[in-house]
């Protein structure tokens, strides 16, 4: 789960909002680190279409379908997502480097 703006979202529905919109190929939403919101989400995610960084397009989407709260606050891009050795996405190493990397950038502007 994760905790933005007061409200619990599972990642799975951010994930196949993202599907739906024809745009991405694939997904992963994480929450990282948030002086304001408690959690921001972030989405690590390959391009369904020929457009290498469709975010705009995408955010224009989350925007029409989705509630607030729950559209990507970022999302990275990515050619392919690593998989763990099942063949499944590997969430746990793309949350890990996301919140590392978040709390690095807190602790760099001296939040």
């Amino acid at each position: 789960m994760i905790k933005t703006s007061g409200y619990r979202v599972s990642p799975t529905e951010v994930e196949e909002a993202l599907y739906a919109s024809g745009l991405v190929a694939e997904a992963v939403a994480v929450g990282v680190p948030d002086d304001r919101l408690g959690q921001a989400i972030v989405v690590i995610a390959a391009p369904a279409g020929d457009d290498p960084e469709p975010t705009e397009a995408v955010l224009d989407f989350c925007r029409r379908e989705m509630p607030g709260y729950m559209v990507p606050a970022r999302i990275i891009w990515r050619e392919a997502l690593p998989r763990n050795a099942n063949g499944k996405l590997d969430r746990a190493s793309l949350s890990a480097s996301l919140v590392e990397s978040s709390r690095q950038r807190l602790e760099e502007t001296g939040a």
